[in-house]
């Protein structure tokens, strides 16, 4: 398997962290209204595949990818 040279990782401080936030936070997207179009227009993949819920709950281990840029969540 071949691991995506532009994946970051980002550390998250509880079990889960909701999509929406996940974007702000990683700087995916620039506020809540911004997140809300990237997942609409389905530009949001989570584990590889397209999500189309902004409150959708991510863990350790899970990815999210939006434009080319990859992050994986980890427990800090």
């Amino acid at each position: 398997m071949t691991e995506n040279a532009a994946t970051t990782e980002l550390s998250i401080r509880d079990d889960m962290i909701r999509l929406g936030q996940l974007l702000k936070l990683a700087s995916l997207a620039e506020d809540g209204v911004e997140a809300k179009a990237l997942i609409d227009n389905g530009l949001v993949q989570v584990n590889g595949e397209i999500e189309e819920r902004r409150g959708r709950q991510l863990h350790p281990g899970d990815t999210v990818s939006v434009n080319g840029e990859t992050v994986r969540l980890t427990k800090s």
